[in-house]
């Protein structure tokens, strides 16, 4: 019998838990172990991306944030809104993509974890 396979997820969250409305400029994410469907795993983030967004050289923000997922062996993402040119660079690196997710983090997590 194979053992589980675990799936981080990374989400863009708010105080409550629910999916935030940007990726980009989320100043808060979740990063959501999943393993047989099932919520292992919770750990926020106060990644600042909100405020670092605009600062630093054209592509440094892209860099920062892949730099952050491969650090947490992400392998799908949950966002309500993502831009082209960073799904464009999450798909380059095998990420799993779930956008237009709303409402609880942690069902958006187990949803796109099912996918990997």
């Amino acid at each position: 019998m194979t053992e589980p396979t675990t799936v981080v997820v990374c989400v863009p969250v708010t105080a409550d838990r629910q999916v935030d409305h940007s990726w980009g400029k989320a100043p808060r994410v979740a990063l959501v172990s999943v393993e047989g469907g099932r919520v292992t795993r919770w750990d926020e983030h106060a990644v600042g991306w909100d405020v670092l967004h605009d600062e630093g050289a054209p592509g440094s923000h892209h860099a920062r944030v892949v730099r952050f997922l491969r650090e947490h062996d992400v392998r799908a993402v949950a966002a309500s809104h993502m831009g082209p040119p960073m799904q464009n660079t999450l798909t380059k690196l095998g990420i799993i993509l779930a956008l237009d997710a709303a409402g609880d983090a942690e069902v958006a997590a187990v949803a796109v974890a099912a996918r990997v």
